[in-house]
């Protein structure tokens, strides 16, 4: 089990080390996990000029999955843009051909007061957001900035799909519901944009071969209060690239921490990209102050999705709560009554509990 590690910037390399501190226990367990390093995002353009290098890329085609960090940090705004670190993410996901990003939003009990909303309103909530990772508006052509024919300068981005990309998402997300509550939502704009008609026709059309699966559609901008008003009528929601963005970092403050919510992105072979949802955060970096929490549950949906290690995954999982119901927390979600750790030392107790 080949295991592309990219720690990229800011705290990335403090929670990476983490979650492969934890993977080392199954390690010496016997399972056949192996290690190789690469720079990406702004590491890979210190290193390399380019923030996914040509190195980087023949190592993550070579492995059977990649774990990440994080990327970006302000010393590389001012770089032109195809070599910012973001850019670093976008060309692994399009090389790898990772089209579906699995964020699932689970709210330990033990977290109910840290999060944004009342407790009886999101207590006991489980969602797993199924977002389209390399077509929308992200990836649309044409795109850039140009001068029109009134002399102005104009922003332009395509939003697009083909029929082949909604159908291959579509079935993650019914499969995905099959195994949880057996209910899909399929967020669009279908009001407005006939790029988003398409993916409610197509999701209509799919959901006929999932007759145990209950669809339904809402508009995104719907999905997004509804995401804060009742939260736990969700169970898969599924929707495109753009609106996947913005509703899976909503979801994750439901939890009480963006620093809590792994996500794993997926290709039709089940290869995939592990990282934490959360940014590198470079303001807290190198101060032992990062949450490694997500990370390691990152490691956890790796053990489960790309190498079907699922009691491995879930001896990840009840580690990570035993240590939360222990009352050890790290600063973006501490409260009276808990004992304040670092990064190294919230690792070490994931360890102790496994």
């Amino acid at each position: 089990m080949n295991v592309a590690v990219l720690a990229g910037d800011g705290i990335g390399p403090e929670i990476t080390t983490q979650a492969i501190k934890v993977l080392e226990v199954f390690k010496k367990e016997g399972l056949d996990l192996q290690f190789e390093y690469a720079p990406i995002g702004g590491a890979g353009f210190d290193a390399y000029g380019s923030p996914y290098p040509e190195a980087t890329q023949n190592i993550c085609r070579k492995a059977d999955a990649v774990l990440l960090g994080a990327v970006g940090g302000p010393q590389y705004d001012n770089l032109d843009r195809p070599l910012r670190p973001e850019r670093g993410l976008l060309a692994i996901r399009k090389d790898l051909n990772l089209f579906a990003n699995l964020r699932p939003a689970i709210l330990y009990p033990e977290l109910a007061n840290a999060s944004s909303l009342k407790p009886e309103i999101v207590a006991g909530l489980d969602i797993m957001i199924v977002r389209e990772l390399t077509g929308d508006i992200y990836f649309g052509e044409p795109r850039g900035i140009q001068t029109n024919d009134k002399g102005e300068q104009e922003g332009i981005n395509t939003m697009r799909y083909c029929e082949s990309e909604i159908k291959r998402i579509a079935h993650i997300a019914f499969q995905i519901a099959q195994k949880r509550h057996k209910k899909v939502c399929s967020v669009d704009k279908a009001n407005v944009l006939e790029t988003t008609e398409l993916w409610r026709q197509i999701f209509t059309q799919i959901s006929k071969e999932y007759p145990d699966v209950e669809l339904s559609h809402m508009y995104v901008d719907n999905a997004a209060m509804q995401l804060v008003r009742a939260p736990k009528q969700f169970d898969v929601i599924a929707t495109g690239n753009i609106f996947g963005d913005i509703l899976s970092d909503e979801a994750s403050m439901l939890t009480g921490s963006i620093g809590m919510l792994p996500s794993a992105s997926l290709n039709e072979t089940g290869k995939g990209l592990y990282e934490p949802s959360h940014g590198s955060a470079p303001d807290i970096a190198g101060q032992d102050k990062a949450n490694p929490l997500a990370t390691i549950l990152s490691a956890a949906m790796m053990l489960r999705y790309s190498f079907h290690q699922e009691d491995a995954a879930k001896r990840i999982e009840t580690a990570v709560q035993k240590v939360l119901q222990a009352g050890l927390r790290t600063p973006d979600i501490h409260e009276d009554g808990c004992q304040l750790v670092g990064c190294n030392n919230m690792g070490d107790a994931v360890v102790n509990a496994l």
